[in-house]
């Protein structure tokens, strides 16, 4: 196993990657899959059918390049799989789908209070605990007989070598289903059952099976082949991060970027026996009306974080799919565009993602919006850039910051972070060492990063011009959300 390579299968709210790993940490493949939103009748689904059958036609490919040895899966944190007699017992629902208000409210009077789960009450649904809730309503027998639940990333290790396991960074992820301080099932969970039917906690390194027979003759891989537990994926994106000598035992915060930006505050180990306290003192400290919560890492430990829809946020105000384009081909022009942007005083105000992020209640608008394109563009990065500025404070993060995902890329965003903020050092991280990385350092953690972190520079730009611009959407932000606030 040691010197074969290692698939990582992604399975991203709108993207599905597959990669190819040998067992030095270098890429040899990359496939992704833009994913469908399926109509399950009463609801939404996941194409948890087409995601399959696309993983096999690529393992297929994966099969004729290299000598494949495991295959560990990653995903978000907002979905679940019930299974029972081998099958799903229901598609798995899109976390986008809107849930009927009725159904909330009964919902809401019976969840845990965020100071015991670290779990904010969120939209639609992105609480699972919320999703179970639905679902047993809408199929009353769904956890009848042998049923079992699964998060999503352990749903794919189940089908794959037919082991069902669960695992702690998919659990604590704004599930309401898990108390960190704890260290167990919420009240919620218990009270339906939901926690008596969790497939067994297993870590996100640990090997469950082997490929069963089907697989096996679907893809032509080895009868050997190894299947990993797995884990969220914003997780291995801090996993990955913290294989890097400027991030790993040093206070710094991690921003995974896709979908959703996830910042997460990453400390130095602590002592044991501070653990509980520190997990309370974390809850304590953040702001869940402002779309903070606490993930729980692969070793157990809590980890501050707070989040917005910034990929989602881009694809809406620019209109380019960047699951298959990058927002800015071509990096010099759109710097250039940055100080037109500053001298027109173009703004975007948030939010083009409503009910979460920083500023859940705010209602997106242009101000001042330029006719040019690459300006609209320049605009769009500084105003996230601004949004994951608001994310960072409320994390109380010092330091340093590394930015990773596809939009670590972004030059203007990441360097107007790093304008916005010289009391930190922002880096950002190739694209090689990113969530797929962090899933393959828990089968090999003795890998070192091909390449190290990047500094990021700040802006080539006036800098009063730049403060008095950022100040200037501050002041408008505020108005926004506080209209008695104008003029002051």
């Amino acid at each position: 196993m040691h010197n074969r390579a290692v698939v990582v299968l992604d399975t991203g709210k709108t993207v599905a990657k597959l990669s190819l790993w040998d067992a030095t940490g270098r890429v040899i493949a990359r496939r992704s899959r833009a994913n469908e939103r399926i109509d399950a009748g009463d609801y939404t689904a996941l194409d948890a059918l087409g995601i399959a059958d696309w993983l096999a036609e690529t393992l297929r490919d994966f099969a004729a390049l290299a000598d494949v040895g495991a295959i560990i899966p990653v995903s978000h944190g907002a979905a679940a799989a019930v299974v029972g007699d081998g099958h799903l017992r229901c598609p798995p629902l899109d976390y986008e789908q809107a849930i009927p208000a009725a159904i909330r409210a009964d919902y809401n009077r019976q969840r845990d209070a965020f100071s015991a789960t670290g779990s904010p009450a969120l939209p639609a649904g992105l609480n699972l605990g919320l999703q179970l809730f639905w679902l047993q309503q809408l199929h009353p027998q769904l956890l009848d007989g042998d049923a079992i639940i699964m998060p999503w990333a352990q749903y794919w290790s189940w089908l794959l070598c037919g082991v069902a396991a669960s695992e702690i960074t998919s659990l604590g992820c704004h599930t309401d289903l898990w108390q960190p301080l704890a260290n167990a099932p919420s009240r919620l969970a218990v009270a339906h059952g939901w926690a008596q039917r969790l497939a067994p906690l297993r870590r996100a390194g640990d090997l469950l099976g082997t490929l069963t027979p089907h697989w096996v003759a679907q893809t032509g891989l080895p009868a050997d082949v190894q299947v990993y537990c797995g884990l969220h994926d914003s997780n291995a994106a801090l996993y990955a991060a913290r294989g890097f000598p400027e991030i790993a035992q040093r206070e710094a915060t991690v921003v995974s970027t896709g979908t959703w930006f996830v910042a997460m505050r990453s400390l130095p180990e602590r002592a044991a026996q501070d653990i509980a306290r520190d997990i309370a003192q974390d809850i304590a400290a953040l702001d869940e009306r402002r779309d903070c919560l606490l993930n729980i890492d692969v070793n157990g430990r809590a980890v501050p974080s707070a989040r917005f829809m910034g990929g989602r946020e881009i694809e809406v105000l620019t209109g380019v799919d960047t699951r298959q384009v990058d927002i800015a081909p071509d990096q010099s022009r759109l710097l250039a565009a940055v100080a037109a942007v500053l001298q027109s005083g173009a703004k975007v105000l948030p939010t083009f993602a409503p009910d979460v992020g920083p500023f859940p209640r705010a209602q997106g608008r242009w101000l001042h919006m330029p006719k040019d394109e690459l300006q609209q563009r320049a605009a769009v990065c500084l105003y996230i850039a601004c949004v994951l500025n608001e994310a960072v404070q409320l994390l109380g993060t010092r330091e340093r910051v590394l930015v990773e995902g596809r939009f670590a890329r972004a030059e203007v965003l990441v360097r107007a972070l790093a304008t916005l903020r010289p009391d930190l050092e922002v880096y950002i991280a190739r694209y090689d060492s990113d969530v797929s990385y962090g899933a393959l350092r828990l089968i090999h953690p003795h890998i070192v990063p091909p390449e190290g972190l990047l500094r990021v520079a700040p802006l080539d730009v006036d800098l009063e011009h730049f403060r008095n611009y950022c100040n200037r959407w501050q002041r408008a932000v505020q108005t926004a959300i506080d209209p008695s606030r104008e003029g002051l």
